[in-house]
């Protein structure tokens, strides 16, 4: 069943394939994002009905994008095509309302399952996910709390990719003074008091790339 795909994907060469692979299928790819807060423009504008996102991506990480793009455009169903295997991040993924979680380690062919599967209604993993799932199901032990709300995630993460506090509330759209006291809540929630424990923080939170 052909349909129209939005790609939010942070490298080039990684979305021409993809791309290539998606149009061969008979899929229409209507839009691309190198960043998880376009990708949630892209799919305010053109309602896609599969969005394919890594979890990893500059600006706003795919899994508050997708969340984003639950907001916008709720019939989009989303697939994760990530490096990441991590029982954190995929568990994270599938509660937040992932419909599919690949690796970029698997079989190409495994995207074009997943695709099938979710516009079927159903949820698809790839094989290596879906033991790992099950595994991290048997053994439940409460990592994924995060006391953090979504604008202090926006803020953390853009303190990793080292933004000043300026140019943080230019790209979030919000003064200096809640910028900088958005920074000292994720501080003080977090007791991290340098820079380094943030992007740390934010690494192991699957926000920015190692």
């Amino acid at each position: 069943m052909p349909c129209r795909v939005l790609l939010a994907e942070d490298h080039q060469i990684v979305r021409d394939g993809l791309r290539a692979l998606l149009e061969q299928a008979g899929h229409m790819v209507v839009g691309e994002a190198a960043d998880g807060r376009t990708a949630c423009r892209l799919a305010h504008k053109l309602q896609p009905d599969v969005a394919i996102l890594d979890v990893s991506m500059p600006v706003l990480n795919g899994l508050d994008a997708m969340r984003g793009i639950q907001r916008v455009s709720p019939r989009t169903r989303t697939i994760f095509l990530t490096m990441y295997a991590e029982r954190p991040f995929v568990l994270r993924a599938m509660q937040a309302g992932a419909r599919g979680y690949v690796l970029k380690s698997q079989a190409a062919q495994e995207v074009l399952r997943a695709i099938r599967a979710v516009l079927r209604g159903a949820v698809y993993l790839g094989p290596d996910v879906a033991a790992l799932l099950v595994e991290a199901y048997r053994h439940a032990d409460g990592e994924l709390d995060d006391p953090l709300t979504l604008r202090e995630r926006e803020v953390l993460q853009l303190v990793g990719e080292g933004r000043t506090t300026k140019a943080i509330a230019g790209v979030l759209g919000i003064s200096f003074k809640t910028a900088e006291s958005h920074r000292n809540r994720i501080m003080k929630k977090l007791d991290i008091h340098e820079t380094a424990g943030l992007v740390r923080y934010a690494i192991r939170r699957g926000l920015l790339r190692a």
